[in-house]
């Protein structure tokens, strides 16, 4: 099990792995459509889009995060 301290980083791993997964299979396919051996080069696109989601997600995170806080009001209890 990974120490509670690293949560940030293992939930940014895995949302900026499944978003630019999804989003470069999208743009795969709308580029080059339906092909022969589309899935490995999905991946080829995929592993660089992910090198720059990383890191991006880590750093925008908490912006959104405060983004947020300001934008909603605590709830009553």
């Amino acid at each position: 099990m990974i120490p509670a301290r690293y949560q940030h980083i293992l939930f940014g791993l895995i949302l900026s792995g499944l978003m630019s997964f999804l989003v470069s299979g999208i743009a795969t396919l709308r580029t080059l459509g339906p092909i022969d051996g589309f899935f490995p080069v999905w991946i080829m696109t995929w592993l660089p889009s992910w090198s720059v989601a990383f890191p991006t997600v880590l750093v925008v995170a908490p912006l959104a995060r405060r983004l947020v806080a300001k934008m909603v009001r605590p709830e009553e209890r």
